[in-house]
């Protein structure tokens, strides 16, 4: 095999397009920053002149009473725990069965395709799919079916992470359980699931956020209150709900509690990254350990 010669100008060509490249991606990163810093910027400016403790105390109630998002935040909180309650066990299932179980069978590639469908379908088709199939039979909007349909939306998505994350632990791992003489299902259960807690832990946190704003399939499924309730067989109310009505209302006082809802939701899915990054390093150095 004979070797071409070393040719300077390719060389610097190739340097200089490397230069533009990286100096391309450099901007891009620096223009993405710059749209994130002036949206926080925004929203702490605009969300603090809401928020106060009325804010957390008072429920819902009508321009000029000193309102606030009492009920609304309690129903975000009941609402996206029975999501991920109901979606999140059923996407990590989905996910261990894809990853461990079907792999390559025509059925897991079945049900990976229809889970790519979920993860791209619009989340008020979600909230219309779940009005015929528990508003309408059960005769009213409630709390339960802004969770179901919820669920739906974190479903396929904890179980993509779900299975992405499985399919990086090593091989070997399953090799040794089985070598001394372990079940399928209990290297899945003792040693898989493990391995990837940390991940798994990471994609439930994701789907809490991709939830958590969600506004079109809660219209049409708990539909909303202004009153302070738990009973969540009845409507209930929700921030993203409370922000969309309040955000469009000629009130200022409105328009500032939509801003505060905004700011809550965006702290609350910080919190819960933080905290989930935090735990994963604290159970890394202890594995190593």
């Amino acid at each position: 095999m004979t070797m071409r010669p070393f040719n300077p100008g390719n060389y610097a060509r190739r340097r200089i397009v490397s230069a533009v490249m990286n100096g391309l991606c450099i901007l891009a990163a620096l223009v993405g920053l710059i749209v994130l810093a002036v949206i926080l910027f925004t929203l702490l400016q605009k969300g603090t002149v809401g928020l106060s403790l009325e804010a957390f105390t008072q429920p819902m109630k009508t321009p000029g009473q000193h309102g606030g998002l009492s009920n609304a935040i309690m129903g975000s909180l009941l609402q996206v725990l029975g999501g991920i309650a109901l979606g999140g066990p059923l996407g990590v299932a989905v996910g261990v069965y894809l990853s461990e179980v079907g792999r390559t069978g025509r059925f897991a590639t079945l049900v990976r395709f229809v889970n790519d469908i979920l993860l791209t379908a619009p989340s008020v088709l979600i909230g219309l799919f779940v009005y015929q199939v528990v508003v309408r039979p059960t005769g009213g909007f409630s709390g339960y079916a802004g969770s179901v349909a919820l669920a739906l939306l974190a479903m396929p998505v904890v179980a993509r992470t779900t299975e992405d994350i499985l399919k990086l632990v090593p091989d070997g791992y399953r090799e040794a359980s089985i070598a001394l003489g372990a079940r399928e299902a209990r290297t899945i259960w003792s040693i898989v699931l493990p391995a990837g807690f940390g991940g798994i832990l990471t994609g439930l946190l994701l789907a809490v956020a991709r939830i958590a704003g969600e506004t079109a399939p809660l219209i049409v499924t708990s539909f909303g209150s202004f009153n302070f309730s738990l009973n969540m067989s009845k409507p209930m109310s929700s921030l993203p709900m409370a922000i969309y009505r309040y955000a469009q209302s000629p009130y200022q006082e409105w328009v500032d509690l939509a801003w505060a809802g905004a700011l809550i939701i965006t702290f609350g899915v910080l919190v819960l990254n933080v905290t989930s990054r935090l735990g994963h390093a604290y159970m890394s150095r202890g594995r190593k350990g």
